[in-house]
């Protein structure tokens, strides 16, 4: 026994040891690579004056570059500082990835456990200095202060390469509920807003607007110049995972509100004070095969049954209206649309045919993340490319390809090499890239970067999450929720209440609840229950894609034994039933029972009270229908909206308290 005992103890240590080793040699070699990256950097660009004007001298020449002379006509100063770019600059400049950033704002240099990006991304100086990529999307981060000072850290550095061209940090949506790495993550300090799929059931463009308006503020004041949405994907696959980021299944209703979200992030023009929109996912990333979603090879399909491939172009062409700047494709194939199935980035007929030449859409195209190449850590291959229907061609030729379909920029991805390696040997002409280094020069100029980048550090606390910018938030949260059912108890319709009952609850803050009522253990104890539910999903068992984790994908109906366990409170006490709709859900069972339905989509547990207890008489309508069984569910076609054989609830219902 003690030999066992000692044995393990020593495989322990042995193992213990190793980590030690390799976390010391990772680290020293991070040291090594950032002061190398260091190195490749010259000095900061000196603040010079001529003939009165103010300016930075970004190349350090020691006089004004029409580049750098904000007076300038910007076309000429795109000219300018292209001519004066290399190969390498101009390809670094095509790539937007992933970037890692410390808690405490610091560039983020080395590996550490409390930085998971830093052990999967290259280091900040190993992009910006080395790779001269100077478009970057963040995904976690610290608090919005320190996020704010890494945005002026990060700048600092873009300052010191040749030609000191700032960075553009773009991000995901961050003002709702949403958690996932791949689409969508809340960020503490913003104001707090409901789903996109929320402010369509508003049916308020002014609401929108000012939401566009208010997040635009906090981005710019965190140092965020991209935003990677608006999404005018339609919502009439009720299966896909990605319903709760569009605007609904009514192509009219969708257009309307993508108009409005656009004007308050962008404003009329583009400028220094805008957040660019990148619109997607171009054209129309909703109508998926069974609703699986095509960051995932099972769901690159997408498929038109109903024939209804043009009804999907309809909010961008409400959207075009407000002159998003930028234009990100989706991952599928549109089976049968154009001659060839290809991914949507790799389509010409799609990019230049469709959305250059038809819509006369001149901004910048950029791929969704990963149709090129295979995302590697420390030289395996965690993720598979998701470049659909061109499996066979090497990540040189996808590239070839992409840009022959007319995209701008590859998302997710840091290889300029690649690109450079391809002009070279003669495969791509350097002017093809011109062409769309000077799209994407052109957004930074217009958004004042080359201007001035930096942030006052301690204006961060005075216009995020300010107490305006949290009541519209609130505000919004509760204009989007929906009154689906009312029933009538022994006193008359259940809601709203208007007492201060026995109330059970599940999944709803005790403290929040003790506002509005006396709170017991059971149901069995309380007058009135209140449950608060998420859609139902079915998890995907045996996955190696660590994002599959966060796409909620599948069936839409509970199963045993959970739908059993919330019908037996339903039937053992009135009960109020809330649900978060981030997909269309079959609850036909669950409306039957329950004495009154509300659904929301993203609010915390006091705008769901304010409703029921009648501090707000809801008036927000639904922006898909619900169907009435999984069954109903197979049999629509996934490009036609309202199309569910007998609804539970029809698109557009919605119940309103009696005056």
């Amino acid at each position: 026994m003690k030999k066992a005992l000692k044995f393990f103890l020593y495989f322990f240590l042995g193992i213990i040891g190793l980590l030690l080793i390799t976390g010391i040699g990772l680290y020293v070699s991070a040291s090594i690579k950032s002061s190398n990256n260091m190195a490749r950097l010259g000095e900061e660009a000196f603040n010079l004056a001529e003939e009165g004007h103010p300016f930075r001298d970004l190349n350090k020449n020691g006089k004004l570059d029409t580049y750098e002379d904000s007076r300038q006509n910007i076309e000429a100063r795109i000219e300018d500082l292209l001519s004066q770019m290399n190969l390498e600059e101009k390809a670094g400049m095509m790539f937007i990835s992933m970037i890692g950033l410390n808690e405490d704002g610091s560039l983020s240099e080395r590996p550490s456990l409390s930085n998971p990006f830093s052990l999967l991304l290259p280091s900040n100086s190993e992009m910006v200095a080395r790779l001269l990529i100077n478009h970057f999307n963040i995904t976690f981060t610290p608090d919005l202060r320190n996020l704010a000072l890494w945005q002026n850290n990060i700048q600092k550095l873009a300052e010191r390469t040749r030609l000191g061209i700032p960075v553009t940090i773009a991000s995901d949506p961050r003002h709702a509920f949403s958690e996932n790495v791949g689409a969508a993550l809340t960020t503490r300090g913003f104001s707090r807003w409901c789903e996109p799929i929320g402010l369509a059931a508003t049916r308020d463009s002014a609401l929108v607007a000012e939401f566009g308006n208010i997040a635009r503020q906090e981005y710019r004041a965190v140092g965020i110049h991209l935003a990677l949405h608006p999404m005018a994907d339609l919502a009439t696959e009720p299966r896909w995972a990605r319903v709760n980021g569009t605007f609904g299944e009514d192509a009219a209703l969708s257009a309307q509100m993508l108009q409005a979200y656009i004007l308050g992030f962008q404003g009329d023009s583009l400028t220094s004070t805008s957040v660019a929109c990148m619109l997607k996912h171009f054209p129309g990333g909703g109508p998926q095969k069974d609703g699986l979603d095509a960051h995932f090879d099972y769901g690159k399909d997408q498929v038109y049954p109903g024939n209804n491939f043009d009804y999907h172009l309809i909010p961008f062409e409400g959207a075009f209206k407000a002159h998003p700047a930028q234009i990100m494709p989706y991952y599928g194939v549109a089976i049968g649309q154009t001659s060839e199935d290809v991914g949507f980035a790799f389509n010409k007929e799609i990019i230049t045919h469709l959305l250059r030449n038809k819509y006369g859409f001149e901004g910048v195209v950029c791929t969704d993340w990963g149709v090129i190449s295979d995302w590697k850590v420390l030289g395996r291959s965690i993720m598979k490319s998701r470049g659909w229907g061109l499996d066979e061609l090497s990540p040189e030729e996808k590239m070839i390809k992409a840009l022959d379909a007319g995209v701008d920029q590859f998302g997710g991805e840091y290889i300029p090499e690649l690109l450079v390696k391809l002009v070279k040997e003669g495969k791509l002409s350097e002017s093809r890239l011109d062409i769309s280094v000077r799209c994407l020069l052109r957004d930074k100029f217009k958004l004042g970067l080359f201007d001035d980048p930096y942030l006052d550090i301690d204006a961060v606390h005075k216009i995020v999450g300010k107490a305006e910018f949290r009541e519209a938030g609130e505000l919004a949260q509760r204009k989007s929720i929906i009154l689906l059912k009312n029933g009538e108890l022994a006193t008359g319709k259940t809601l709203p209440i208007n007492n201060r009952p026995k109330i059970y609850v599940e999944n709803v803050e005790l403290e929040a609840a003790e506002k509005y009522a006396e709170v017991v253990a059971t149901p069995e104890e309380a007058d009135l229950a209140i449950l608060r539910l998420n859609c139902p999903y079915q998890p995907r068992s045996g996955t190696t894609n660590f994002l599959e984790n966060f796409f909620h994908q599948g069936d839409l109906d509970f199963k045993t034994p959970e739908k059993e366990r919330i019908l037996d409170i339903l039937q053992k006490v009135p009960t109020i039933v809330d649900i978060y709709l981030e997909r269309p859900a079959v609850i036909p069972e669950i409306t039957d029972h329950s004495a009154a339905l509300l659904a929301n989509f993203g609010a915390n547990d006091e705008a769901v009270l304010d409703v029921i207890f009648g501090k707000f008489n809801p008036t927000a309508k639904l922006p898909f229908e619900l169907p009435s069984s999984m069954e109903a569910v197979e049999k629509q076609m996934e490009d036609v909206p309202y199309d569910s054989e007998n609804p539970l609830f029809e698109f557009g219902h919605g119940l309103r308290y009696d005056p």
